[in-house]
């Protein structure tokens, strides 16, 4: 059965086991969202989310997963059960602010080229602070490390109106994504093999190859906890980033830059490995280690998978692609603001 959205936007909030972000956030969206339909889909939780959804915000539409999806696979399968024009994918944690929702859909509507875009996303907890995930706009080195515009690794940048204006990008982050549905499902969606993590840099790499852009707009602003359902410390989080990372440039590099880069890019994932063991974090150092074994193990599976990609273009003609190292300029030259990375 498929849900028609009201409106041209249509917020869908996948969970799993968040009734306390739910009924945290939730009415934010509702208060902040005019002319949205509000969507909360359900990765099969095993608390009361969905009971509680259902009894208190009876204007939130519910769609219920078969089990616990992922976030890639669950919004592929919620996403296909919604029309609208444009798709919000917004996490369960994330405080929304008036006004948060016009000023990307007027770019949406004034650039047919312009495929998806992200808000300012800045700390719930520390709100005068860019957010790790996503803060001013998604960029990517020359190996396939992601850093933002006010995030480079764990330096964030305080928010002092410096990314209050709109720029193209190279991601958008997956806790506040809005995205033009036709394209979402036109290029297949979410990789589902990346269970969650960096989902949203192969989409975004995906739709640039297809010739469309990846904007962000300052004029939006959201509040985003971070690490509700993963902390960062934890190896399962390492593990995901470090597979999908590697999985990222297996997918979509292109022919001429694909064994070079990629074996650089293998090497720098070994320091992190030796770094992680010599501080005493284990966990971490063999989650690198099993990403990596994975990730080969099945590269039959990434190599039928970079068939069915878009035409790719020259990496370096990308918008938000950095031609150098993120790790040798912040580990090594001590660059650790976006500003000094691109006007040290």
């Amino acid at each position: 059965m498929v849900y028609k959205a009201e409106h041209p936007v249509a917020i869908v909030i996948l969970n799993w086991n968040g009734r306390k972000y739910l009924e945290q956030f939730l009415p934010s969206v509702l208060q902040n969202s005019p002319n949205c339909d509000v969507i909360v889909a359900d990765n099969a939780s095993t608390d009361d989310s969905v009971a509680f959804v259902r009894t208190n915000f009876q204007a939130v539409k519910i769609i219920q997963n078969s089990g616990n999806l992922g976030f890639c696979e669950g919004y592929n399968q919620a996403l296909k059960q919604i029309e609208a024009k444009y798709y919000v994918l917004l996490n369960s944690d994330v405080q929304v602010t008036p006004g948060w929702v016009a000023p990307i859909v007027k770019l949406l509507e004034n650039d047919p080229q312009i495929s998806a875009v992200q808000p300012k996303i800045k700390a719930f907890h520390e709100p005068y602070s860019l957010e790790y995930a996503g803060a001013g706009g998604g960029f990517i080195d020359h190996f396939g490390y992601p850093f933002c515009r006010g995030r480079l690794f764990d330096t964030l940048e305080t928010d002092k109106g410096q990314y209050n204006d709109i720029a193209e990008i190279f991601w958008a982050t997956g806790a506040c994504m809005f995205v033009r549905a036709e394209l979402f499902h036109k290029l297949g969606g979410l990789e589902p093999a990346f269970f969650a993590h960096m989902e949203e840099i192969d989409l975004c790499w995906r739709l640039q190859n297809a010739g469309y852009k990846i904007m962000y707009c300052g004029q939006s602003e959201v509040f985003h906890v971070g690490g509700g359902t993963l902390h960062k410390s934890n190896p399962r989080k390492t593990f995901l980033n470090f597979r999908n990372g590697l999985a990222l440039l297996y997918k979509n590099l292109p022919a001429n830059v694909f064994f070079s880069t990629l074996f650089i890019r293998v090497l720098l994932d070994w320091v992190s490995a030796v770094k992680f063991l010599l501080s005493g974090q284990t966990g971490d150092a063999e989650a690198i280690i099993k990403a990596h074994v994975e990730v080969f193990n099945k590269r039959k599976y990434w190599k039928q998978r970079r068939r069915l990609q878009p035409i790719k273009k020259e990496f370096h003609a990308l918008k938000g692609v950095y031609n150098g190292s993120i790790v040798w300029e912040y580990f090594v030259r001590g660059r650790k603001t976006f500003t000094k990375l691109f006007n040290g």
